[in-house]
Formats: C-alpha cells, sequence, structure tokens
C-alpha cells in the first residue's frame, strides 16, 4: 500500500481510518505465521516492529532540528541497523536473508558487509551517560525474540508499518489511542493478565485527586502498560509553560518499575507514543530491595499504583523485608515498599510524600502480618481516604471487589473517611459492555476537597481502627449491609485470604518446628 503524499511529495496525514486499516492488514498478515499463536503473539510482534519505525521516525525529525541550528547530531542507531537501512529501502531484503539479519548473532547486513544482527547490536547497545535512549532500546531487546518464521510474511508486516509515520502530535495521539484498543484487546486474549491493568477512569481519577505537580517526582512500582505513567505525563504536560519546564517533565519526573517483559515493552511503547522521550522504567523487580536501606535519596513525592495481587515471591525477595512483616502476599510486600519510599517531611518535600495504591478487600481484613502493616500505615502515616469500589470495577480481568488506599507522611492518621463509590442508578455491577466511565466520578470529586457525612461518606478514628486489629473493612453504616448480602465474588475473596493466613501461620509453625533449640 503506497503512502498518501502531499503536493509537495512529502508523507500526508495518517487519518485514524488509515491508521486503523494499516495496523489491522498487519496483524492479517500476522496470522498466516505459523510462529504466532494468538494476539499474545501477535501484539508484541507487531509492538517492536513500529517501535523501530517509530525511533526511526523521531531521529530524523531531531536530525534535521540539529542541522536547523548548527548541532552536532549523535543517532541512538547508526547504520545499516536503522529502520530506513534495512525495512524501508525500495527492495529491501525479505525471506530467509531477512529472518537471519535480524535473528542471527552474526549476519551479512543489509550493506553486504558482515557483522552483528539486528536484535544483537539493539541488546548490545550503551548511552554515553547512562540512562539515555540508547539503553532503554538495549532494556527492550534484551526482553524480546522475533517469533515469525517466515521472512516473506514478515516482510509484508514490516511494509505495511513502513506506511504508519511519526512525524507529528496530531499522528501520535491518534496512533496513541489505537495502540490502547489494542491493550484492550491484548487482556482480553490473555484472561489472565490483568495483574497489569487498571481501568483508565480509576487512573484518572488517581491521579487527578493526588494532583502531581510539576517539580515533584513520581514513581509506579509495578507499572504494567504505563498506565499511571501516561497519565501523569499527561497532567503534568499541561502545567509546563517553558523549556525548562518541558526538561523537567522529560528528565527527571515519571519513573516506574516493570519485571515482566511483555508489559515492560508494551510500557515504554506507550509512554514514547504520548510523548516520553525517554521513558525511566527499571525492568527489574521493585522488591529486590532490602526496605530498611531505602533512604531519603531514593524516595519519591507521589506514588500510584495497581500492584500484583494474589501472587507469591520466592523466599530471597520475603528477606528484604523486616521478619515479623514478611508475607507471601505481593499486594502487602509493595505496600510495605510504597510506605518506605515515599519522602519524609522536611526532607525535600513540606509535607511528605503521597500515595494512590489498589488494594484487594483482602487487605482492608487481613489479621497477623497484615495488621502489623496496616498498625505502622495508621500510626506513622495519615491514611485519610478509604474509596471502596463496587463489584466489576475491574471486569471482566478481576470479578473481586477492590479498594484505594489514599495516604501520606503529613503524620499519624486521626481520623479516616470512607467513601463508597455507589453503581449507575438500576446497575448491580460493572460488566464488559457497561465499564466504569470517569463521568461516575464526578460527586467524589466534587465531595473530595469539602467533606462531609452523607450517604456514602463516613469516618471513623484511627484510635478505633487501631482497637479493631486494624481491621479496615468497614461497611458503609447507612446501608445497614452485612455478610449475609456481599455478593458471591466478595465471599469468595474473603474465603481465600482466610486460607491465606491460615497457609502463612502453618509455615510460621513449621519454620519454628525446624528452627534449632
Amino acid at each position: 500500500m503506497a503512502r498518501s503524499k502531499t503536493n509537495n511529495g512529502a508523507p500526508g496525514p495518517t487519518t485514524s481510518q488509515r491508521l486503523a486499516s494499516l495496523v489491522k492488514s498487519a496483524r492479517d498478515i500476522m496470522r498466516k505465521d505459523k510462529g504466532l499463536n494468538g494476539d499474545l503473539d501477535r501484539l508484541p510482534m507487531l509492538t517492536w516492529v513500529m517501535f523501530l519505525k517509530f525511533l526511526d521516525d523521531l531521529e530524523r525529525l531531531r536530525e534535521e532540528d540539529a542541522a536547523i541550528s548548527g548541532q552536532r547530531f549523535a543517532p541512538a542507531i547508526d547504520p545499516p541497523y536503522r529502520w530506513r537501512d534495512w525495512a524501508a529501502a525500495d527492495g529491501g531484503i525479505t525471506g530467509d536473508e531477512l529472518l537471519a539479519f535480524i535473528n542471527q548473532d552474526e549476519a551479512v547486513r543489509p550493506d553486504g558487509t558482515r557483522g552483528d544482527g539486528l536484535f544483537r547490536y539493539l541488546r548490545n547497545l550503551q548511552g554515553a551517560n547512562g540512562g539515555d535512549r540508547r539503553d532503554v532500546i538495549a532494556t527492550v531487546f534484551r526482553g524480546i525474540n522475533n517469533r515469525m518464521v517466515s521472512g516473506y510474511l514478515l516482510r509484508d508486516v514490516i511494509d505495511k508499518v513502513d506506511d504508519i509515520h511519526f512525524t507529528s502530535s496530531d499522528e501520535l495521539h491518534t496512533l496513541g489511542t489505537l495502540y490502547e484498543s489494542m491493550l484492550r484487546e491484548m487482556r482480553d486474549a490473555a484472561g489472565d493478565s490483568g495483574e497489569f491493568y487498571t481501568p483508565r477512569p480509576l487512573v484518572r481519577l488517581m491521579v487527578a485527586v493526588t494532583d502531581p505537580r510539576l517539580g515533584e517526582t513520581v514513581l509506579d512500582p509495578a507499572c504494567g502498560t504505563g498506565g499511571f505513567l501516561v497519565e501523569t505525563y499527561n497532567h503534568l504536560d499541561a502545567q509546563c509553560q517553558t523549556v525548562h519546564d518541558r526538561d523537567v517533565l522529560q528528565l527527571s519526573s515519571i519513573f516506574g518499575g516493570e519485571a515482566k517483559t511483555l508489559p515492560y515493552l508494551l510500557a515504554q511503547m506507550n509512554l514514547l507514543l504520548h510523548g516520553l522521550e525517554s521513558p525511566q522504567i527499571d525492568p527489574g523487580n521493585s522488591l529486590a530491595v532490602k526496605v530498611t536501606e531505602i533512604g531519603d535519596r531514593d524516595r519519591v513525592d507521589v506514588i500510584l499504583t495497581n500492584p500484583p495481587f494474589g501472587g507469591e515471591e520466592e523466599r530471597g525477595i520475603l528477606g528484604n523485608f523486616p521478619a515479623d512483616k514478611q508475607t507471601a502476599e505481593t499486594a502487602l510486600l509493595f505496600l510495605q515498599l510504597i510506605m518506605r519510599k515515599l519522602k519524609r517531611p522536611g526532607h525535600g518535600s513540606e509535607r511528605g510524600g503521597r500515595a494512590g495504591v489498589v488494594v484487594p478487600n483482602g487487605t482492608l481484613f487481613g489479621d497477623g502480618v497484615s495488621a502489623r502493616i496496616k498498625e505502622d500505615l495508621l500510626k506513622e502515616f495519615n491514611l485519610h481516604t478509604v474509596l471502596r469500589l463496587p463489584n466489576g470495577v475491574f471486569a471482566p480481568y478481576a470479578p473481586i471487589p477492590t479498594n484505594v488506599l489514599f495516604f501520606d507522611r503529613s503524620g499519624p492518621t486521626r481520623e479516616v473517611w470512607y467513601y463508597e463509590h455507589p453503581l449507575p442508578e438500576g446497575r448491580k455491577n460493572y460488566t464488559k459492555t457497561l465499564p466504569l466511565q470517569y463521568e461516575d466520578f464526578a460527586p467524589l470529586l466534587a465531595w473530595w476537597n469539602e467533606r462531609e457525612d452523607n450517604e456514602l461518606a463516613w469516618k471513623v478514628s484511627a484510635s478505633d481502627l487501631l482497637a479493631n486489629n486494624c481491621n479496615l473493612d468497614l461497611k458503609n453504616p447507612r446501608t445497614g449491609s452485612d455478610l449475609e448480602h456481599l455478593p458471591p465474588e466478595q465471599l469468595v475473596e474473603d474465603i481465600l485470604a482466610k486460607e491465606q493466613r491460615i497457609t502463612e501461620i502453618l509455615g510460621e509453625i513449621r519454620d519454628l518446628l525446624k528452627a534449632p533449640l
């Protein structure tokens, strides 16, 4: 398919309809390749191809800007590994020759010389000072492989992607929107991949009420595909007025962590498409740090995250946490990490850092390790709001009820406000076809800064919570709801959480019995 041209021969704009058509055509081609099995294979494949095309277009723009300003331009990718050298060239390599160039450690390159294959070259890139785009590229490609087995079909995919050009903010916005729809499709196909997905309306709400300000540092230690970071970037971008503001936003504002290869790759692409030129995402496990060794220079102003829950970490990870707060429940480990990573008052922040964290119901009512962590949260932090979300907010990825804890380091908790987000009138739950909308939060946003008791909001003193073994699982006193009226999904979640605690206790007893006298 030929690229549309303007009267002067330059590429014409990529309309939303045309872009969707190009991506659909590329995915249809991939369906013919025997090396790919479903959208969970096709989306990462399409992503790394688009990633390289995006980088080359970005490099061209930077090169032109450097030439105009008389400055030296240092490309992130050198010839003959640039997209324009092997992918965009007329009559470019194809078939087995293309596969060999991409896959093999040593191969015949498009210019006829022998050298590193494409992936090997990209994986070995090193930035001049660390943390620049070369390091990002290297980290991305260390975690992916080409899974297409037909070099001719791959050539067809590359030709389709070559017709997408990333040369204006409007086109990037169009592609970003389409990319988000592709992410949703992938989550639907994955079934169990909801651990790195948070509904966009909830993300928008959490960013809005925590209100990150330009100059603050924002972290998502379990960023998945980057939803919180993208929304934060948009929030901070609206505050930029000068070149210096842009530099602050690009270089020292947004940070993430994601240990799984697929969401890490998707997050990089997601952030790049939305305008963050060199995403600072750590590909390691955010829990692989001894929490007691986290100092002031490691702390941030704002943490927004939906950490995985229901998982289980290896024993080596548990050793990074205090002996009386070690647990296999990842949500509780991340909660401890988040508490430690927030800035203290007077140490680069007047009132201390603040956080919004999604947690399952089990975190609210759990005892043992859970209660000890919540005791610290109440005594050392200001847990000012618990947002209780109704059934189905995370449908279809997670049917269980969830909550959002909002807290800061301004001082100990005096009282906790609860807000029970209602379902739309006439609805019993949110569903995939009738999901949560940002407009549904309008009453909450109106209440947030002018709080008063009403049919949805009530407050509880910290002393009462501490006296009740730090049980935060409080029902709305105005509805009279009790256990018998809970939805089946919540009953199952409550039972599973109690079984988890029983398992932990049995493990502690086993360790005591094994300990030398």
